[in-house]
């Protein structure tokens, strides 16, 4: 609820700090004295136009806070917060702050908004307006005005089954979008199956295989520097052959030494390195075949291997992927076709879920409207029970619950509804916010919020002169409705009346006061005796009697 609204520099108030309580707070004073520019005020932090004209003469900006409380933060309000990414803790204050700079002339003016000191766009502030302050007067359109809101208060005084509803159109709808993408998918497969046989077949035939286009490159690449070896290589090989090479001569060197090496340690030593060196150019001659074996080339291979690489790639470029995808691409092929040969089994079986569903949902949409038509019976005869108290006798309501069209049917169900009311006898119905006079307006919303027996979606409920045009035993009556409303939470009225007045449980006086050609206006609480006198005021006029006071105090006793 708001518990807290601090006014800068608004119109005729230079300074204005206000605590607000839960239950019934009045606001009263005479008139002119600035009643509505608090509701202006409070308009800003709940994303009204900015206008320069509210910022007080000779004054470069202003500003209004409001500070609103919960147990723990409603989920609507959580929703919005976090959608819009403003960081809020659950059992903290919102703190809502408009500040706006004058313009030139009368419009033009900026202005600048925060939740908590972060900067929020002033949009923002509309989404959570209807959370925050229901606001009923003259020309509103918002709460209960609005016939968006009129189908879920009607479900809401039915206890109606509208969650089951919602749940089931939700997986309808999921439903007939995967049957509309499967119908997709097989049409634009079966369009395109005869490219895809022939796509198929011919890497059905060329038979890619994983890692392939690797380990064909390195064959050709090995026979290509075989082939270019080939000279050099036979050339090594021949100085290794025959009974002329070198090798033939150091073993024949080795067998002569070896009869004369023990003739002296040096010619041992001799044949020792000449042994070595036989051994090693052994070796060399054993790789040197090796070698010669493993960069062997045959030209026919050489020639299959560059003319399966060009195949493999070709296709590769063919279809936008590269060789190892190959033989993915062929699975998938193989798996549109096999899904248009088998898609006409899968297309009849979500066929089946959607149609189950279609009827699931048609059946509790049309139980969900039997419950609305029958609520909605209820809440005529008990709005009609409210509106003679209220000098509204010749006036009718009704609630409208109107079938509508399969293309407009949604989570709500397949009806729209809406509050409809003739001011007249033999007048025709028309919608809530067609009516002509305010105060008529206002008191159909209390008389509706009575029979609805509950506050509606705001935090906090304001009425802006609910008691317009009426008196005694009428206003005794709104005062009551008021009292009984404001019993669950915050309600703020804004009244002339003594009666209503009367009915508070916190009393504000708002007053204008002249200081040479400086005028401001200041707002009070009221004590008990302050109470007494401004509803004495009420009830006299200029001059207060000690009658007046009597009848004030009896008032508030009776209240």
């Amino acid at each position: 609820m708001l518990t807290s609204l601090s006014i800068r520099n608004i119109v005729l108030i230079e300074a204005l700090d206000l605590a607000f309580h839960g239950g019934l707070g009045v606001l009263t004073g005479e008139t002119g004295a600035g009643k509505s520019i608090l509701l202006d005020a409070l308009g800003l932090v709940l994303g009204d136009r900015a206008d320069a004209a509210l910022v007080r003469a000779g004054e470069a900006q202003a500003s209004v806070t409001a500070t609103f409380e919960f147990d723990r933060l409603p989920p609507g309000i959580r929703e919005i917060m976090s959608d819009a990414e403003v960081d809020v803790e659950p059992d903290e204050p919102l703190i809502v702050k408009r500040r706006i700079r004058s313009g030139e002339g009368d419009s033009g003016a900026s202005s600048k908004a925060f939740i908590n000191d972060q900067p929020v766009g002033v949009a923002l502030l509309r989404d959570l307006a209807r959370h925050l302050v229901e606001l009923h007067g003259q020309h509103d359109d918002r709460g209960l005005v609005n016939a968006r809101g009129h189908h879920a208060l009607l479900d809401r005084y039915a206890n109606a089954g509208r969650k089951g509803v919602a749940d089931v159109w939700e997986r309808w709808q999921a439903a007939e979008r995967d049957l509309a993408a499967a119908r997709e998918a097989i049409e634009r497969a079966a369009a395109d199956r005869d490219l895809l046989l022939a796509h198929l077949a011919e890497l059905t035939a060329l038979e890619p295989q994983h890692d392939e286009e690797e380990g064909l490159a390195e064959a050709r690449a090995t026979m290509q520097k075989g082939e270019r070896l080939s000279g050099d290589l036979a050339e090594l090989q021949q100085l290794w052959a025959g009974s002329d090479s070198a090798l033939a001569s150091l073993r024949s060197a080795a067998r002569r030494l070896d009869r004369i090496a023990a003739e002296h340690p040096m010619l041992a030593e001799a044949l020792e390195s000449l042994d070595r060196a036989v051994i090693e150019a052994g070796e060399a001659e054993d790789r040197l075949a090796r070698a010669a074996e493993a960069l062997a080339h045959d030209p026919a291979e050489l020639d299959r291997i560059e003319t399966r690489l060009f195949d493999l790639r070709a296709a590769a470029r063919k279809h936008g992927c590269t060789v190892d995808e190959l033989p993915d691409l062929m699975r998938r092929m193989r798996g549109t076709l096999d899904a248009i040969e088998g898609g006409e089994a899968e297309l009849a079986g979500l066929q089946r879920k959607a149609r189950d569903l279609a009827l699931d949902y048609q059946a509790r949409a049309e139980a969900l409207s039997v419950e609305r038509a029958e609520a909605a019976r209820k809440l005529d005869a008990a709005v009609a029970a409210e509106l003679a108290p209220l000098k509204l006798d010749a006036a009718r309501f009704r609630t409208a619950v109107m079938r509508l069209p399969e293309d407009r049917w949604g989570p709500g169900g397949m009806d729209a509804v809406e509050f409809l009311i003739a001011t007249n006898p033999g007048a025709d119905f028309a919608p809530l916010a067609k009516i002509a006079s305010g105060g008529e307006l206002s008191r159909f919303i209390l008389a509706l919020k009575v029979a609805l027996a509950e506050q509606g979606g705001a935090a906090t409920v304001i009425f802006d002169e609910i008691d317009r045009g009426v008196g005694g035993a009428v206003a005794s009556a709104i005062g009551e409705r008021l009292a009984r409303l404001a019993g669950g939470g915050q309600l703020l009225a804004v009244t002339h009346s003594p009666q209503v007045a009367a009915r508070g449980t916190v009393h504000y006086m708002i007053a204008k006061s002249n200081e040479g050609t400086v005028t401001r206006t200041s707002v009070h609480l009221l004590d008990a005796h302050g109470r007494q006198e401004e509803i004495a005021r009420m009830l006299s006029g200029a001059e207060v009697t000690e009658e007046a006071r009597a009848q004030a105090e009896r008032l508030m006793e009776g209240a």
